[in-house]
Parts: structure tokens; sequence; C-alpha cells
């Protein structure tokens, strides 16, 4: 199978999504936590499906979601970090979903790029 680094990394990030919600469950955090499962781990999902797309239009599209499920999870990691609802530090999971965000935001502006120029 072809290396794909956005791939890659949003799976490793959902992994770690996933260790991330089972340490908030143990300190009885249920709310945030589930929040922040299901948008951390759709960000990938989201760009698995991209890869299998028809068209140029609905990859961009999915990659659109997975940014926005990627966006979603920073919001909700920042209101865990700020409000302390649990004692723990997400500065490593904040600046890689950042670095997700950058990096499908390339991806779309790229491929919208590439889809106007054909026209």
């Amino acid at each position: 199978m072809k290396e794909n680094p956005i791939l890659d990394k949003t799976f490793e990030f959902a992994l770690s999504t996933i260790g991330l919600y089972k340490f908030m469950v143990e300190k009885n955090e249920y709310v945030l936590s589930k929040q922040v499962l299901r948008s951390g781990t759709s960000i990938g999902a989201n760009v698995e499906e991209a890869i299998a797309a028809i068209s140029k239009g609905e990859f961009i599209a999915k990659m659109s979601i997975a940014n926005k499920e990627a966006r979603e999870t920073r919001y909700w990691l920042r209101l865990l970090e700020k409000s302390e609802l649990v004692k723990i530090d997400v500065n490593r999971e904040l600046k890689e979903v950042t670095d997700i965000v950058n990096i499908l935001t390339k991806i779309i502006k790229t491929s919208q790029d590439n889809l106007e120029n054909k026209n």
C-alpha cells in the first residue's frame, strides 16, 4: 500500500485520542471525553473516505469534513485544558491536531486550485 502521510497522521491521532478518552473516563470525566473521542477519531475516518472518493469534488468535500472535525477536536481540547475538569496536559494533542488542521487546509486549497485550473 502506498504511503499516505495524512492518513497515517490522522490514524495515529485517533489512537492517541482513544488513550486520552480512557484516561479521562478513569478520572470520571464523561461529557468532554466523548466529544473528544467522537471528533478526534472522525478525522481519520473522513480522510480514509476521501481517499476512496470517486471525484475531485467528493475528495474535497470529505477532506473538508475531516478539517472541520479536526477544528472541533481542537476546540474540545482547548476547553478541556482551560476548564481544568481533569488535570491533564493536552499540549501534545493540541500541537498534533493543529498540524493536522494545517495539512488538511493545504490539501483542500491545493485540490480546489487544481480543480479550478482544470476547468
